[in-house]
């Protein structure tokens, strides 16, 4: 379980922060104000690029210690420049890294309940990774490309996977 979630979370999440360091890149070369790719979004009723990235974290970290039978450490949503979300990327993985995989023992049968949309839901680690905190976690990484693919930054396929 800690190579299904940690080790995934933690190479996408590499992704990602490539990703972000090419569009802070495309906005010095178009003088493009960061501010304005940073609060871009898909349509008006969806979360901009900030908050999809904050979000990405949140699901990795929270997954990971939820899987390892911890508490989940929260993160304050304060970021607005492409450094500050560098920074909320870094601490996600650095503390994601503080889990062992000894620590997932018994993760795929540990039950594990949380708040999704205001009620209370009960899964087996198995159905928490697989069913919730995976899918959750491309929805945002997917859409912060998709997003920054959108304002013009040039990436590909090989730069969403973390292609070396």
């Amino acid at each position: 379980m800690h190579r299904r979630s940690v080790a995934v979370f933690d190479r996408f999440l590499s992704a990602l922060a490539t990703i972000l360091a090419r569009a802070e890149a495309h906005c010095e070369a178009r003088k493009i104000k960061p501010e304005v790719i940073l609060a871009a979004r898909l349509f008006p009723d969806m979360f901009p690029l900030v908050k999809q990235v904050q979000l990405a974290c949140d699901f990795a970290a929270r997954g990971s210690a939820r899987l390892a039978g911890q508490d989940p450490k929260g993160f304050p949503d304060t970021e607005t420049t492409f450094a500050e979300l560098q920074d909320r990327i870094a601490a996600a993985r650095g503390y994601m890294a503080s889990f062992q995989p000894e620590d997932f023992a018994h993760a795929p049968d540990r039950q594990i309940t949380f708040k999704a949309g205001g009620h209370d839901l009960t899964l087996s680690g198995e159905e928490f990774l697989s069913f919730y905190a995976l899918p959750q976690f491309f929805f945002h990484v997917t859409t912060a490309y998709d997003i920054l693919r959108h304002s013009g930054v040039d990436l590909g396929k090989r730069d969403y996977m973390g292609a070396p």
